[in-house]
């Protein structure tokens, strides 16, 4: 029982060694071109994945801070698009 607490407690580090064996043994799924085709899912989807973590993670009193940003933002834009005429 020991074993499996321990497992259970150590999960993310056990997943990582897990996928750096995985690499090693078939490092062509991962390669340009591949079944994993990196070049579109670690540019776009991994960081669209980051952002939108990090973005649950925030807490409701910051998030509820930036909304005033939102009308300062549209007035700045009206702004410098009017400056064109």
């Amino acid at each position: 029982m020991r074993l499996l607490e321990r497992m259970r407690k150590e999960w993310f580090m056990i997943g990582i060694v897990l996928a750096i064996a995985g690499a090693k043994l078939e490092p062509s799924i991962g390669v340009n071109g591949g079944p994993l085709k990196p070049e579109i899912t670690v540019s776009y989807i991994a960081v669209a994945t980051i952002f939108f973590n990090s973005g649950l993670s925030l807490k409701t009193e910051f998030a509820d801070s930036r909304l005033h940003a939102s009308p300062c933002v549209f007035c700045s834009d009206f702004n410098q698009g009017s400056w064109w005429k």
